[in-house]
């Protein structure tokens, strides 16, 4: 991905690019408007090339964007016209500050398709303590998840999970000492799977995030989103409600499905 906020005239140029506004567009268009109108919250644009583009970020200047805690002023907005381009743009150096608590808004707006614009991964890391890290899991993690997991506590089950870890996507957050505090995998079958918060360190939003993460990681690899849940566990279904627009469950003997 390049800059390219050095000199007024591209911003303008990229500004009437972005013309007409479909909805998949407006909050990249709407602080390119606040940019060449005076740029009042110092922000700063990259593309992943010039003059042609597919992927717009816009983000605040690192002299702004100081307090690693302000998720207000961390606020990143993304146009794509492409996911696997989007994704491309994330992975790139210096893109985004991993180290900071941060969000990212916008869409997937296929430029010549006749499918509607697609909501992209939106990070939030709201209440992050600097020394957590995000991580996948490790098959060391195993005994942890089997200790804290309702249908775990046996050798058996303490091999299954191990299984889940080493082929399918997770996520976890780590601490300072590289312990997981909060962590959520996923089953042979695709579905969000075992997920735990140590006590200590629930009411921070850790378990949504990484089941939003889970489920946008689960997608992009085209695999449906949804959550396999115990029937009895309504905090977790009631958040995996949360990580689709349209929910509904069903439920079978022991367990509540949530797409």
């Amino acid at each position: 991905c390049q800059p390219h906020w050095q000199g007024w005239e591209r911003e303008a140029m990229l500004e009437k690019a972005l013309t007409p506004t479909p909805p998949c567009l407006w909050q990249v268009y709407g602080t390119m408007m606040t940019i060449n109108r005076g740029n009042p919250t110092a922000q700063e644009v990259l593309v992943d090339s010039w003059p042609e583009f597919k992927v717009v970020l816009t983000r605040p200047r690192r002299e702004v964007a100081s307090d690693d805690s302000d998720l207000f002023t961390n606020t990143y907005t993304v146009y794509s016209r492409d996911l696997g381009d989007y994704q491309a743009l994330l992975a790139s150096a210096g893109a985004v500050n991993w180290g900071q608590s941060f969000c990212i808004l916008g869409n997937l707006c296929p430029k010549a398709s006749g499918r509607g614009s697609q909501q992209l991964n939106i990070y939030v890391l709201s209440g992050l303590d600097p020394a957590m890290r995000l991580s996948s899991l490790d098959v060391s993690h195993a005994d942890l998840l089997n200790e804290t997991w309702s249908f775990g506590g046996n050798e058996k089950s303490r091999k299954y999970l191990a299984t889940l870890i080493r082929h399918f996507p997770s996520f976890c957050l780590l601490d300072s000492a590289g312990h997981p505090v909060s962590w959520i995998a996923s089953y042979p079958f695709h579905a969000l799977g075992p997920g735990y918060t140590l006590p200590q360190h629930r009411r921070h939003g850790y378990m949504g995030m990484l089941n939003n993460l889970l489920a946008k990681r689960l997608h992009a690899l085209g695999y449906p989103s949804y959550g396999y849940v115990d029937v009895e566990n309504y905090p977790m279904q009631r958040l995996q409600e949360n990580c689709w627009p349209r929910p509904r469950a069903w439920h079978q003997t022991g367990l509540c499905p949530i797409l």
